[in-house]
């Protein structure tokens, strides 16, 4: 397993080693062990509370989020089954040094990486390949009451999200600019 760090603190891209010959491929997607041999302290901390994996199904130019919850923060372990998305994190905790900066990392059913989306970061993606699954294990629960979203293409972040006009949820389109957003994490 190869970990590379991004520019936000606590966001790892993670590559698993792929087994791979003419029948297919074999690659362990999670191992608490050599997570934490190989991640981050804060990461691998995090990592061993996985109470919830989920598993979204969306087609081409969808796009899904920015979304957070505070309280009862998600850290996520997320990756692609199939099919090809840009994937990202941004650092909401107020008073962070990084806040309001974003990270983007390609994931997809061929390249096999993983990103670990530490607690309190808002996160989102948009499918890039005709459809794509999509993978997500949670360190808390889901939580209706808790849960809460920015603007995709707030200007104050400027995210690139390599699309132009996504498929949004109702709920996506009305998410208030990060300046405005309630219930921020603090750093």
């Amino acid at each position: 397993m190869h970990v590379v760090e991004t520019e936000l603190p606590g966001v790892v891209v993670i590559e698993p080693k792929v087994f791979g010959d003419s029948r297919g491929y074999f690659s362990e997607v999670f191992n608490r062990v050599r997570y934490e041999d190989s991640t981050t302290t804060e990461a691998a901390a995090s990592m061993d509370k996985i109470v919830q994996i989920n598993l979204s199904h969306s087609v081409k130019g969808t796009l899904r989020g920015l979304h957070y919850q505070e309280p009862n923060p998600q850290g996520k372990l997320v990756w692609v089954i199939s099919g090809v998305v840009r994937d990202i994190a941004v650092d909401i905790r107020k008073g962070s040094p990084t806040f309001g900066k974003w990270t983007a990392v390609e994931l997809s059913g061929d390249n096999h990486r993983q990103v670990w989306i530490p607690p309190s970061y808002a996160h989102g993606f948009v499918v890039l390949s005709d459809d794509a699954d999509f993978m997500y294990a949670c360190t808390d629960l889901y939580s209706a009451a808790d849960e809460h979203s920015i603007l995709w293409n707030d200007p104050d972040l400027g995210i690139d999200w390599g699309v132009d006009e996504p498929l949004l949820s109702d709920k996506d389109k009305a998410a208030p600019r990060l300046v405005d957003a309630q219930d921020l994490p603090t750093f």
